[in-house]
């Protein structure tokens, strides 16, 4: 059999080595077909999707050794080329609204917007399935040495004790200047062998990755890694092959006990997964990240920026789920937002539907007296079916919904958080 990772699928055809554009644009139609379908966890489908999916990333590796253009840096172009104006896009779009949106990029492009633009406008589908990245500083191999050290949040970072300055040192410098060196010792516990710092793939919802943001990420997750060799010694060996359907459900049913946060770490450690609360810092809105150490330990790292404990259950779900799908080396991250808008990128597509799937199957919902009456009772009845707490139920309810409001009361807001007092949230 031919090696998968350098293979294609399709319909009616033998998987066969890809070795031209041509191979690869029919696997990238290929997997934005079963996208579209939204196949259920587990399915054929589901398992054709996931592999495409890393067969497209190979191969862009393999074949692409420099960033594809911006989606939107494309359209604009597109657009100038053309001599179109933002209404000339609403049959493309749908609406006048839409087009500001995703032109301001405050909406993402789904795969409809993605196949009207390719069609309408002529981009290549590959430029607008393409994340977005902004150019990011790169560590050397001397800690710090190519990082702006001065664009670190270091009042903040000062503030929460993870680097220190002598009350001396501030008064004859400035406060990054006296930082400098606490900055590169802080870098290093970190990165003290690698080339490069962890490569941060922009998750954001309509947000950029812009410089700023960067260097807080950059800070919070350094902080979290920091906090992993800390907890090293105390994990089991992480072997992938012991994640499964099955464990995603057992992590899931943890949901119903009320210190069910508390015990998924040592369900995770007892995996080799270190599981790190971290608090965001100013100016980042991230709720989960997923990375990995130097020595091949896979972190989740979870801010808690909303305290629900729907919110928790499906962050830690999605992370997770790149754990055991995405994520090979320490030169990787996910960082992730979970807002409401549906992401473009087929890894995070999968990881929400492994989250949602693993909390509730969704054969089961689309059955459910939950879904179909959506009344107190038959929520608590399937929660108590599904041995997972109501307020996942409900959570998934007001998404699909799209009304907040619903059963705001059986969320457990504010007890998430009060698990951790260990942790000093603001």
């Amino acid at each position: 059999m031919p090696n998968t990772r350098a293979a294609v699928f399709e319909k009616d055809m033998e998987i066969k080595v890809v070795k031209t554009k041509g191979e690869y644009q029919s696997m990238l139609s290929e997997a934005e077909r079963l996208v579209a379908l939204d196949p259920v966890h587990g399915s054929s489908d589901a398992d054709k999707l996931e592999l495409l999916t890393v067969l497209l990333e190979d191969f862009e590796k393999r074949t692409f050794p420099f960033d594809l253009p911006d989606p939107i840096d494309a359209i604009e172009f597109r657009m100038t080329e053309q001599g179109l104006r933002q209404v000339d896009l609403v049959p493309l779009l749908g609406s006048r609204s839409r087009v500001s949106e995703v032109l301001s990029r405050k909406r993402p492009l789904t795969v409809q917007m993605i196949r009207a633009l390719s069609t309408g406008l002529g981009i290549p589908l590959d430029v607008l399935v393409a994340e977005r990245s902004v150019s990011k500083p790169k560590l050397a191999t001397s800690p710090g040495s190519e990082l702006d050290l001065s664009k670190f949040p270091v009042r903040e970072m000062l503030n929460r004790g993870w680097i220190t300055v002598s009350d001396a040192t501030k008064k004859l410098t400035s406060v990054h200047e006296s930082a400098e060196k606490s900055l590169k010792v802080f870098l290093s516990q970190v990165y003290q062998d690698a080339a490069t710092p962890a490569l941060f793939r922009r998750t954001f919802r309509g947000e950029d990755l812009d410089e700023r943001t960067y260097y807080s990420t950059l800070a919070w997750s350094s902080r979290v890694l920091a906090r992993v060799k800390e907890t090293e010694s105390r994990l089991e060996k992480f072997d992938p092959l012991s994640l499964s359907d099955d464990f995603f459900l057992h992590v899931a049913r943890q949901s119903r006990f009320d210190d069910g946060p508390r015990r998924v770490i040592t369900i995770l450690a007892e995996k080799g997964i270190a599981l790190i609360i971290e608090p965001k810092l100013p100016n980042t809105l991230l709720d989960g990240a997923t990375l990995m150490s130097e020595s091949g330990t896979p972190a989740i790292g979870m801010t808690l920026r909303y305290d629900r404990i729907d919110y928790f259950w499906f962050t830690l779900l999605h992370e997770l789920a790149h754990v055991w799908k995405h994520i090979s080396t320490s030169e990787e991250a996910f960082i992730d937002r979970m807002e409401s808008t549906e992401p473009v990128s087929l890894a995070e597509k999968q990881a929400n539907r492994i989250a949602r799937d693993s909390l509730i199957p969704r054969a089961i919902w689309k059955r459910s007296n939950a879904y179909l009456t959506q009344s107190r009772s038959s929520i608590l009845q399937l929660a108590e079916e599904l041995c997972i707490h109501p307020a996942i139920v409900v959570g998934r309810l007001q998404k699909e919904n799209e009304r907040f409001d619903l059963f705001r009361e059986m969320l457990g807001q504010g007890t998430v958080t009060p698990l951790f007092p260990d942790v000093t949230f603001k």
